[in-house]
């Protein structure tokens, strides 16, 4: 029998994707994925060219949850204290006075997040890795669920800062759009002709809702033998000669948390192999840096991460819940 917790998330997300699918159209996959995210408590980072509803997805979403919701247009002129909020002098009470910033919501946007500077880029670590904001010796804890969707053009390289692996490894997921089908992009046609449906969104589920399905969902049920499938995965990637940085134990933690998710908004309280092969693209994609070697031959880490796969034997789906 299902338990009654994991049965709950798959509600949650279930309600959650059929709002969002009044806006977007043919991305049932992405959505899954940045659901899953949520679950685990991790962020996403958007990567895509301009137009492809990224922006749209994230306010679909945050609109979908009753919860507070920030969108902050990153610039090279925003500063730290834009983000984070600054403490000024109130003339008529005497005191310094603390005016928190967009940073302190459940749900921010931080939209082309590759046009800050380094310096304003690195005070979203804290925030988004311990869920706190220090200003001035003070730390403000956020409140729960927080989740930070963030998105970036990878084409246009004019006035951008790439953000380094170690804000990239903050991320849990990177995921991609992608042009819509011919009868996906004649179905938005259609559907935006006359105006924007994201505007008649309403909140479908509770933050409270999401905060118990991040305590539940470790609940679901992981075989030995697809931890070891997951081992050998992460193992095969610090000993590939074209990859010169391989996946950590925060990654490796990240696949084995999200594939938990995963199974859990599909309605099961165990893990199967195709839980862990779904996943190990979008959350390894963006923390594999490659060497030399796979530059001059033209390869990606998706080439690579799909040969790895190919090579370790699938483990035998005769997994039960407990």
């Amino acid at each position: 029998m299902l338990n009654m917790e994991i049965k709950n998330i798959q509600n949650i997300s279930e309600d959650i994707k059929k709002n969002i699918q009044r806006v977007i159209v043919g991305k049932d996959n992405v959505i899954d994925l940045m659901i899953t995210s949520m679950i685990c408590s991790g962020h996403v980072l958007l990567e895509d060219v301009p137009g492809l509803g990224k922006t749209m997805l994230a306010k679909a979403l945050a609109k979908s949850v009753d919860s507070s919701f920030k969108r902050i247009q990153f610039t090279p002129d925003l500063l730290p204290a834009d983000l984070t909020g600054v403490n000024f002098y109130n003339q008529k009470t005497g005191d310094f006075q603390f005016r928190q910033g967009p940073i302190m919501s459940q749900i921010v946007l931080a939209d082309e997040i590759n046009r800050a500077t380094p310096r304003t880029q690195s005070s979203l670590l804290e925030a988004m890795e311990e869920h706190q904001v220090s200003v001035d010796g003070n730390t403000y804890k956020l409140d729960e669920p927080f989740f930070v969707i963030a998105t970036q053009n990878p084409v246009e390289t004019g006035g951008t800062f790439p953000l380094p692996e170690a804000q990239l490894d903050r991320f849990f997921m990177q995921l991609s759009m992608e042009y819509p089908d011919f009868d996906e992009e004649l179905l938005i046609l259609k559907r935006f002709k006359s105006d924007n449906p994201i505007g008649e969104l309403k909140s479908v589920v509770k933050a409270s809702d999401i905060i118990e399905a991040r305590e539940s969902f470790t609940q679901v049920y992981v075989d030995d033998e697809i931890i070891k499938y997951i081992l050998k995965i992460v193992r095969s990637t610090r000993n590939h000669d074209e990859i010169e940085l391989g996946i950590s134990p925060r990654g490796s933690m990240a696949l084995f948390r999200g594939a938990q998710a995963y199974a859990a908004i599909n309605g099961r309280d165990y893990v199967l192999p195709d839980d862990v092969k779904k996943l190990i693209k979008p959350i390894f994609i963006h923390r594999i840096v490659l060497g030399g070697y796979a530059s001059v031959n033209g390869r990606t880490v998706e080439d690579i991460l799909t040969e790895i796969v190919s090579k370790i034997n699938t483990p035998v789906e005769n997994i039960k819940a407990i």
